[in-house]
């Protein structure tokens, strides 16, 4: 009779070992994941405490920095009353028509002169003058063409974040592969194709970048729009609390455009990475 000894490798290990299949690396995982969360977020938190800290110790007034949890409390009051809501919904309509004709126009006008000498010629010098200017100078001009309306601030939005968006698209088509442009026309490929199979992807990277500058820019426009010219909107919620002395509510509105400028760029570079997963 022979017997046969057992070494154990190879064997995956089972409940003698105190490690169950999978649970503790995914428990690692998930460890690691909240420290890294935590640890990125921490500034906020810190911020939060030492503003409540700051209004509540009276080391600043009142009235220039009310404490953090009457700001929630008057938050919570925006949202039952319906003012958040629907003067959000109007800034959002706004930043986000805007912000649609920017990346369309801005985006096929910065490949269009990457790729035409005479285009470029033409628009160049116009982008180059316009880009450095402050757009909200554009106020009282919108104003003047399109009225006290949505179309002013739609405008002026436009405006605005087209600039760097026909920036990135420049920048990144005119980067394009050398190479891969030789490659694609010996194979038969010619005008659009060449642009759209290999100008284009070219440009994608340097395009979300100056899509993201111009996201930020479409917040800060339509506020600073609305401040001044508006009947509705975040900017002239701001601008009335503001004027009638309810600074608690008036920082409910700053924090939020402020909450939702950043989740829209958190959500932004997720959809980047996805849409860029290719390039890996």
């Amino acid at each position: 009779m022979t017997v046969a000894f057992s070494t154990g490798r190879g064997k995956p290990p089972g409940p003698a070992s105190g490690r169950p299949d999978g649970k503790l690396p995914a428990l690692r995982r998930l460890i690691s994941n909240r420290s890294n969360f935590l640890l990125r977020y921490s500034p906020l938190l810190i911020l939060a405490l030492a503003w409540e800290a700051a209004s509540r110790l009276q080391l600043a007034s009142s009235l220039a920095l009310p404490p953090l949890t009457d700001v929630a409390r008057a938050w919570i009051e925006l949202i039952q009353s319906g003012d958040l809501v629907g003067n959000g919904l109007s800034s959002l309509y706004r930043a986000g028509a805007g912000l649609a004709l920017a990346i369309l126009v801005g985006g096929a006008l910065g490949v269009f002169m990457a790729v035409s000498r005479p285009a470029n010629a033409m628009l160049g010098p116009l982008v180059e003058l316009f880009y450095p200017m402050p757009k909200s100078a554009l106020i009282p001009v919108t104003v003047l063409w399109l009225g006290f309306g949505d179309g002013s601030k739609i405008l002026l939005i436009f405006l605005g974040c087209m600039l760097p968006v026909t920036i990135g698209a420049y920048n990144g088509a005119r980067g394009s592969d050398q190479h891969l442009l030789w490659s694609a026309r010996s194979m038969g490929a010619r005008g659009l194709r060449v642009m759209w199979d290999v100008v284009v992807p070219s440009a994608l990277p340097e395009l979300l970048n100056g899509v993201r500058t111009a996201l930020a820019l479409a917040f800060i426009l339509l506020v600073s729009s609305e401040l001044v010219v508006a009947r509705q909107g975040f900017g002239y919620l701001i601008g009335y609390l503001g004027a009638n002395g309810s600074y608690e509510a008036m920082f409910a509105v700053v924090l939020t455009v402020a909450f939702i400028g950043f989740l829209a760029d958190r959500v932004y570079q997720a959809v980047v990475e996805r849409a860029l997963r290719w390039r890996e």
